[in-house]
Parts: C-alpha cells; structure tokens; sequence
C-alpha cells in the first residue's frame, strides 16, 4: 500500500525504481513491498534535496541501507544510477539547476556510502569464514573450493547470459591450434549478429534488450549442445565446430543458428520477431591461427549484411585479397596526386559526315609506381568515395584546359576538350569557381570547353547542382550527357538538364546489325534511331560511343548520328600524338 504522506510523483518513481532492480539481486520482499520501501526512500531523498544544505552523511546512510536491505549488486548501483539521473528531478518536480548539482552530490555521497557497505559486508563475512575455519575447517575449505568454482565460471562466462565469454572461447581455439593437431583435422567458425535488435533495443529499453539476448542465448545452447557457443559481445554470438570434414559442416551448423533464432521470442510481455546474419569460415587447422579464423568469419559477416540480411555466407579468400588490394590501392591514392602520378591521354570524336575531329575527350591515368598505368574502372570509385575526386576532378579540367589552348598552334579548327564531372563535382559548390579558373589560367575560350555528367537522381531533382548547370552553360561552356540509357534513361532528364549534346552507350552502338539481321541487333537499331530523332527534336547532338568497326560507323551515319567515338576513329593517345593527327588535318 502506498505511503499517504509519500510527496508527489514519489511512488511513480519507486515503481520505477524497482522494476530497473529487479533481477540484480536477492530481495526478500514482494514487488509491491519493495515499491512501498522505496517510496520512503523517494521522501527522504527529496528532503535532502530541497534542505538549504546537503548533508552528505545523510546521504551515504542511505547508501549503506540500500545494502542492508538486500539491494547489494553492481548492476543494482548501476541501474539505481541510472534511473535517478533519468527521472527523479522530474517525478519530485524539482526543476533547476540547482536540483540537478545537488542531485550528483546526492548521487556521490549514496555510492559512497553503498559501497562502504558493501566493503564492510565483505570483510564481515570473510571474518565470519576465519572464525569458522577454526571450529569447521572442512566446510571452510569446501566453501572455498565453491567460491574459486564460481570465480572460475564467472571469469570465463558471460554474466547475462551465462554463455561462455570471449576468454573461453579464445582458449578452447587456442589448445585446438597448439595441441598437436591431427593431420588433415578442420575447423569451422560461425560469426552470428542479430538483425534488427538496436530498434528494439532502442524502442523498448536495454531491460528488454538483455532479455531478448538471453532468450536467443538459450535457444543457440540447446539447439547447438554439442558445439561451443560463446556470447562474443554486444548481439554477436560465435560457434566453434570442430572436427568439420568441409565446408558444408559449419553452414549446416548456421543455418541451425539460424532456424533457432528466427522463431518468434516471447520476453517481457512482447512477441519479438528477429533474425541472424552468420559469416562461415572453415579450413584446416595448419592453414590458418586462432586470430585469422576469427578476422576471416568477421569479415565474411560483413558481406554478407552489406547484402542481404538473414542469411549466411562463406568466406571467399579470392574476394579478401580483392578488399586487400582496394584498400592498399585507396592508400595510394591519397599520395598519387602529390607525386604527379596522374597524365591524361585524349581519344577523338569524329564528325560522322566528313571524318574530321571535332573534339576530343580528356581521360585521366594513373602511372601507378609498381601496377603499371591503371585505368579509370580501377581507381576512381575510390576516389568518389572519397574528397580525392574533387582533387582529382581540379587537376583533370585544369591540365586538359591548358592542353587544348596548347592545340591552337597547330590547326586553325582546332578541337573542343570534353571532360567528365563526377556527381559529387556537380554537387561541389566550387564548381563554378573551379571553371572559371581553369578557363581564365588557359586562355580558353568557354565554347571549346565541353563537360560531361552522368544520369544520376541527385543532381537531376537538386536545385543547386541545376543552377550550377545553367550558370556553366550561359558562360558558354557545353554540357553532354554521358553514357545515356546505362543509368535511369529518364527522359524527364532530358527536359531538366541543359545540355546540347547526348553521347549514347556503348552497348547499343555495339548492338547494331552487322549482316545478321538478328532480332536484338533490329532492336537495337530501333532503340538507336529512335534515341537520335528524340535528341535532335530537342535540339540536342548526338555521339556514339564505343564505335569499333567501318559497318557502325556506317550505319550511324545512316540513322542521322552527328558524332562518332571509339577505337575505329582512333585510341586515347598521349597529347603529342593527337597533335600529329591535328596537324595532318
């Protein structure tokens, strides 16, 4: 029954109160009880904290008799901690900041006294076990015994599971490895995480959270007994299976994992619906060390969530040396632009009507120190994952800038230089700057400047990247869509993005009749044709990428395509071999 003289809010927060402690420790009371114990805790907390003076003995004295009655665990303190900082302040009413200094020292001076208590209860017990020694040496020495079992377990357990912890599992792997293993003896690893448990972690509470991790913890044991499951940490669980004769063990063992997890969890009053995502790795024992294992499970567990949850999936050592090299290649990057690693070669694009070179498209390489010269397709997804692609993107409309002013010495129709933006460049609000720049340093008139976009959503419904659009093509400078139908093909694209030129993939141009009359080739040309009238309806030019053979150029020529670009017309080569070509002109 309530306390009547208990103040405002006071009796919430005991049942508050109770429910964050209950499960900490032993209490020798009913919950109603202990909501009623509490309560009068609750109206002495609130007079020291409204007492012109806090008295901090008062304080510890209601430390230590928290520890009297029974409320005696570390997770107790904590959760006691924990739901006095949330909510006390405003379940007494007690607003300012005033209250809320008071309240630590009023937190300080209880710990205090809680784990005085504590360290007195201790020595009073060991006390208690000496004096008894001398009279029940035996049952001295059994409790002992008892106490160092309990140490031992819970060293090597997890305390809210009560799985094996990661000190256990490591040394079980650790004799597996160094105990003289067998010839041909395998292992395998199953790496779990539970899918979705942070939102109902931070839905319903950690309270919640720890139940649920201990009701998949009891599933994992009983469904897997006859393997070593360990709680690694957070919602990770790894699963020992020893003795595997391939790899076909160890995911039967995960997707039992699996099963066992995915069942709906009854716990706390709500049915929990969750399941596991388990990276496999296996291999024998002499190929591999207990800390390779568990790097490699690791990583395939990874994987395996960056693509489809709620399965498993094995490690792939030819896919680990690809991540290595990426990563080793994104380091080298970094450096690449300092050391001028990087050159352009330049490949033409052709009038389709009379062969002459109308332009000419800048393409950045990398002079890699020990890979040789790198393409594009090998580097700059890292650099877009990155800030290097503006950096990148600077050097590249700079240096192709300068060249194509160089190129003017050479013929008097000398060629356009067409470069291509990466989105997170179109995105940049330097961008305008950046051009201006490179065009004012190379004396380069902006109509022989040519800037080449991707299809990409971003920049298509983002104001900015359209207002930066049109600035750049009021300047003079001309804007070409690039590789169209190999992204969205959104014609709403065409209608919002100011280009004049739409430079269409390489897979139709490769897909066009060449004597066959194959049904995809008709299809093809169909596609081609009716891409080019729509283009030149909306005033736009049109290249053709990936030319590669007289009979397309030809039939191009014949379906009314303006512009042509491939290895027929010519390779991307080195700037002086371009100007031989120009001067030929």
């Amino acid at each position: 029954m309530a306390d009547p003289t208990a103040p405002p809010g006071a009796v919430a927060f005991a049942d508050a109160w109770a429910t964050a402690i209950a499960g900490t420790s032993y209490l020798p009371m009913e919950h109603a009880e202990l909501i009623e114990f509490l309560a009068r805790f609750v109206t002495r907390i609130r007079e020291l904290l409204r007492a012109d003076a806090l008295d901090v003995t008062a304080g510890q004295t209601l430390g230590a008799e928290l520890v009297q009655a029974h409320i005696a665990s570390p997770e107790a303190l904590g959760r006691t901690i924990e739901v006095m900082c949330n909510r006390l302040l405003a379940d007494l009413d007690l607003p300012g900041e005033q209250h809320r200094d008071r309240l630590v020292s009023l937190i300080a001076a209880m710990a205090t006294g809680y784990t005085r208590a504590l360290r007195d209860r201790t020595l009073d017990e060991q006390s208690a076990i000496r004096r008894a020694a001398f009279t029940a040496r035996q049952r001295a020495e059994e409790a002992l015994r008892e106490s160092e079992a309990r140490f031992r377990h819970q060293a090597n357990h997890d305390p809210l599971t009560s799985l094996p912890n990661r000190t256990l599992f490591q040394q079980r792997m650790n004799d597996l490895f160094t105990a003289n293993p067998r010839p041909h003896q395998r292992v395998g690893l199953c790496y779990l995480d539970l899918d979705g448990f942070k939102q109902i972690n931070d839905t319903l509470g950690h309270y919640m959270g720890d139940l649920l991790l201990t009701a998949v913890a009891d599933r994992l044991r009983q469904r897997l007994g006859n393997h070593l499951v360990a709680r690694w940490g957070g919602d990770e669980f790894v699963i020992l299976v020893e003795g595997t004769d391939s790899v076909a063990d160890a995911t039967k063992v995960a997707e039992q994992a699996l099963a066992a997890v995915a069942r709906r969890i009854r716990v706390g009053g709500h049915d929990l619906s969750i399941g596991a995502t388990v990276g496999v790795v296996e291999a024998a024992v002499t190929e591999t060390d207990p800390k390779q294992l568990l790097q490699d499970a690791d990583l395939t567990l990874n994987w395996a969530k960056s693509t489809c949850r709620g399965r498993w999936a094995v490690f792939d050592p030819a896919r680990k040396q690809e991540q290595l090299a990426r990563y080793e290649l994104s380091i080298d990057l970094a450096g690449a632009l300092d050391q001028e690693e990087f050159f352009l070669e330049y490949q033409p694009i052709v009038n389709l009507r009379d062969g002459t070179v109308q332009a000419v498209e800048a393409l950045v390489r990398w002079r890699h120190p020990t890979r040789g010269v790198l393409m594009p397709r090998e580097f700059h997804d890292l650099a877009e994952e990155t800030e290097l692609i503006l950096r990148l993107g600077e050097w590249t409309l700079t240096e192709a800038c300068r060249q194509a002013r160089a190129w003017d010495a050479l013929t008097d129709q000398p060629p356009l230089v067409s470069v291509n933006l990466a989105p997170r460049q179109v995105r940049d609000s330097g961008l305008i700057d950046l051009v201006t720049q490179a065009l004012e340093e190379a004396q380069l008139p902006p109509h022989r400047l040519q800037l080449e976009i991707v299809e990409d959503t971003s920049i298509s419904r983002g104001e900015e990247p359209l207002r930066t659009l049109r600035r750049l093509v009021t300047m003079g400078v001309r804007l070409a869509i690039d590789d169209f139908g190999t992204g969205y093909s959104n014609l709403a694209y065409l209608r919002r993005i100011p280009a004049q030129e739409l430079k269409l993939a390489g897979l139709f141009t490769g897909g066009l009749p060449q004597g066959d009359l194959l049904s995809t080739s008709q299809v093809n040309e169909r596609i081609m044709s009716t891409l080019i009238t729509l283009a030149h309806e909306l005033g736009l030019t049109v290249t053709a990428e990936m030319v590669e053979t007289q009979a397309q150029a030809q039939q191009l020529q014949e379906l009314g395509c303006d512009f042509g670009q491939g290895w027929y017309f010519g390779p991307p080569v080195p700037p002086d071999q371009l100007a031989e070509r120009l001067i030929r002109r």
